[in-house]
């Protein structure tokens, strides 16, 4: 795996296209009864059948023509404050499925403040869909007036699901769709942290980013002794549409298998798959700039990958005083995830915000995702509630209006990434000057190391892209682990990428450690 740096208009003729395309939506609808699409489209609802054919002709259908935005949610309801936002609480006894047999529940989460539009949420037995209605008794709610609003605006701006997780006899809240195309989800013992996104495109590009939606969703019912739950979801934006398919397994950890189709309506050159969001503030070798009684502050300390040639890789995340992207070569990548290493409550030292059960996250593509990158942005940031982090795939080729693309990968939930056994697993590193010197020098800890290493027979192959390398040491340190010193000097270079991999008996001993070193202020 190598590295890289690196309005509308109306017219007559467009109104007659328009009226053909709201004929074909219709049709590509049949009688599903469907939330129209900014109040342009609806079927009537008499026999609502589904499959999951809907939504691709729904997805295929809209990218024939310019995007529509969602329908917004009452000013008065994006313009609560946030203390007020946060008095509307859905109420249990509304939720989806509850009381019932089966497993599952699905709660809503109310519009406004910062969820500016509406998406309709349908649920599907026995093949028939039917919306989600939103009344008076949904939400409990500071004020009448607020209650009446959100009836009368009767969509929402996610959900939840919920299942006994953690103990038989309470179903906890393991999965939020809320936002844009974000989703999150928990495992058995863990709390919330990064994020995930159906697509992501154009991130930070010159240009600005853009954001793409899931505008509506179909939820299905589960068996009564159903260990998974299947979504459906409509994905628009301004330039692509796509139909996507989550089955959803709860456990240990929390699984997803993800199926989509896009349908472009331009030529996308970047875009994002599996894209995943987290925050790292400090931390490992990226000490905090102020103050803080805390040892780090992060939901993911490391970027770990397959690549397609079978290399384990291992990339410390920084908080950099400037935006950094990097963008690692591969082809056909086996997997790649933001990762939570850190796993001791001593490791933060916060009694609060239970940084060690924060989830990873790991993505295994199905199929060959051919050639591309994996890239990771690296955002500066001062507080801890900004998601400064992105990580996904870039394929090479770019998607062409008129076609489709299809791709599919698994996303698991899990406190660390996949390695073999007695494979080393880097599990701290730190930077500094050597003693008696100034050259920077990198230390990094394996565990999981074989008892009987010899270190006489240890080896490595280490580089930097700028400046050399000066010296290389291990130690033992513990019964299974040993630690790396790497001195260098980077000869008044700005910025160095390093990458060490070490090596036993002619084969990889544990992951390749690839670290991009900033001068002081950079």
């Amino acid at each position: 795996m190598a590295l890289e740096q690196f309005p509308l208009m109306s017219s007559p003729s467009r109104l007659l296209k328009r009226r053909s395309f709201l004929a074909r939506l219709t049709a590509a609808l049949g009688t599903l009864a469907i939330e129209p699409i900014a109040s342009v489209a609806a079927a009537d609802a008499t026999t609502p059948t589904f499959s999951p054919n809907v939504v691709l002709d729904i997805a295929r259908a809209l990218s024939e023509h310019p995007f529509i935005p969602p329908m917004e949610v009452p000013e008065k309801l994006k313009k609560l404050d946030y203390d007020r936002y946060r008095q509307i609480r859905f109420d249990k006894k509304a939720a989806v499925w509850a009381g019932t047999r089966t497993p599952f529940s699905v709660e809503m989460f109310a519009p406004g403040l910062y969820y500016t539009y509406g998406i309709r949420v349908h649920t599907i037995e026995n093949g028939v869909a039917k919306p989600v209605q939103i009344d008076k008794s949904t939400f409990v709610t500071p004020s009448p007036e607020i209650t009446d609003l959100l009836a009368e605006f009767n969509k929402v701006a996610g959900f939840r699901l919920h299942y006994p997780l953690n103990t038989p006899k309470y179903q906890d809240e393991f999965v939020v769709f809320a936002g844009a195309s974000y989703f999150r989800a928990v495992s058995k013992g863990q709390n919330y942290g990064l994020s995930a996104r159906g697509l992501a495109i154009d991130v930070a590009e010159p240009t600005g980013e853009e954001y793409p939606i899931f505008r509506q969703f179909w939820i299905e019912r589960p068996a009564n002794k159903s260990d998974a739950i299947v979504v459906h979801a409509l994905l628009d934006s301004l330039r692509v549409t796509g139909a996507y398919q989550f089955t959803i397994h709860p456990g240990s950890p929390t699984r997803m298998e993800i199926k989509a189709t896009l349908f472009p309506r331009t030529k996308l050159s970047h875009i994002g798959l599996g894209s995943l969001t987290s925050m790292f503030l400090f931390g490992g070798m990226d000490h905090s700039d102020g103050p803080d009684y805390r040892n780090a502050v992060h939901d993911s300390n490391g970027l770990s990958m397959l690549s397609g040639a079978g290399e384990y890789i291992w990339r410390p995340l920084n908080n950099p005083k400037t935006l950094q992207i990097s963008a690692f070569v591969d082809n056909n990548p086996r997997g790649f995830g933001l990762i939570q290493r850190a796993r001791q409550q001593s490791d933060y030292e916060d009694l609060e915000a239970n940084y060690h059960k924060r989830p990873s996250t790991w993505v295994s593509p199905v199929g060959d995702w051919g050639e591309g990158v994996v890239v990771l942005v690296e955002i500066p940031t001062s507080i801890e509630t900004n998601d400064n982090i992105v990580a996904y795939w870039r394929p090479k080729k770019p998607l062409e209006p008129g076609s489709s693309f299809e791709f599919a990968y698994n996303l698991a939930w899990p406190d660390d990434s996949p390695l073999p056994e007695k494979f080393g697993r880097v599990t701290r590193t730190a930077a500094g000057i050597k003693l008696f010197t100034q050259f920077p020098q990198m230390a990094v800890d394996f565990s999981n190391m074989p008892t009987d290493l010899n270190l006489d027979e240890l080896r490595f192959v280490a580089s930097v892209s700028n400046g050399r390398v000066l010296e290389t040491q291990a130690v033992h340190n513990g019964p299974n682990g040993i630690r790396l010193f790497m001195t260098f000097d980077p000869e008044r270079a700005s910025m160095t990428e390093i990458r060490v991999q070490t090596r036993y008996q002619g084969k990889p001993l544990g992951e390749t450690i690839l670290y991009r070193w900033l001068a002081a202020g950079q």
